[in-house]
C-alpha cells in the first residue's frame, strides 16, 4: 500500500511538515504502507503554471499522479484567514475531479491560536466530501500550544488508527475481489470470482429442459 502525505507548509522547518509527519509515522505503525511526501512549497509556481496553460509540469504531474494512485491521503494545511491555505487549495483545484472518490484521507491542520481548530470541520472536511473522498472521523488540529502539551499525541494516535483501518480494509477488499472470467465455449463451468458465482445462462436453460 502507498500513503501519500500532502503538506502545504511554507516555512523550513514547518510545524505542518512536522505534524503530516508524525500522522504518517503514527499510521505506519499499524499498516504497511510506503510514505511518500509531497510538499506544495516547492510546487507553488508550476501550480499557478498549470492554471495558465492547463497543463502541469514534470514535478506537479508526478505528485498529481502519486496522489491518484495513493491508498490513503494525509492532507495538513497551515490556517490563513481562518481557512486552508490558497496553495492548498490551487493544489487540489488542479487535481483531477475523480482522483479522490473513495479514498481514505485524513485532514489536518496547524495554526497559531486555538480558535482556528474549527477550520477541519468548516473548511477541510466539506472540501474533500465534495470531492467524494472517505474522510476519517478524527481531523487533527495543532496550535503552537499543542506542541509538547497533553492531548495532540492521543488525537494523532487515533486519527492514524482510523485511517490505517479503512486503508486495510479496503486493500483486504481489492484483495478478496477477483477478476470474473469469461466462461468457456460451450458455457459448461460455472465462472468464478468477486466472491460469488455466476452461472452461464445456457446451463440455467439446460437446467430446464424436461428429462
Amino acid at each position: 500500500m502507498k500513503l501519500v502525505v500532502v503538506s502545504a507548509g511554507l516555512s523550513v522547518p514547518s510545524s505542518t511538515r512536522l505534524l503530516g509527519d508524525r500522522l504518517a509515522g503514527a499510521t505506519v505503525e499499524r499498516t504497511s504502507a510506503d510514505v511518500q511526501v509531497v510538499e506544495l512549497r516547492d510546487l507553488a509556481v508550476e501550480i499557478a503554471h498549470n492554471f495558465t496553460t492547463g497543463f502541469p509540469g514534470t514535478a506537479l504531474g508526478a505528485a498529481l499522479d502519486a496522489v491518484a494512485s495513493a491508498d490513503g491521503l494525509i492532507v495538513v494545511t497551515p490556517v490563513f484567514s481562518a481557512s486552508y491555505s490558497g496553495l492548498f487549495k490551487s493544489f487540489f483545484d488542479v487535481l483531477d475531479p475523480d482522483a479522490l472518490a473513495g479514498k481514505p484521507v485524513l485532514v489536518a491542520a496547524t495554526g497559531g491560536s486555538a480558535r482556528h481548530s474549527l477550520v477541519l470541520e468548516h473548511a477541510l472536511r466539506p472540501l474533500f466530501a465534495y470531492l467524494r473522498a472517505v474522510v476519517v472521523p478524527t481531523g487533527v488540529y495543532a496550535a503552537s500550544e499543542d506542541w509538547g502539551a497533553e492531548g495532540l499525541v492521543e488525537r494523532i494516535d487515533r486519527a492514524a488508527g482510523e485511517l490505517a483501518g479503512l486503508m486495510t480494509g479496503l486493500a483486504a477488499g481489492r484483495a478478496a475481489s477477483s477478476p470474473v472470467s469469461l466462461p468457456t465455449q460451450g458455457g459448461a463451468e460455472p465462472v468464478r470470482g468477486g466472491g460469488f458465482e455466476v452461472v452461464p445462462f445456457e446451463q440455467q436453460l439446460a437446467a430446464l429442459r424436461p428429462r
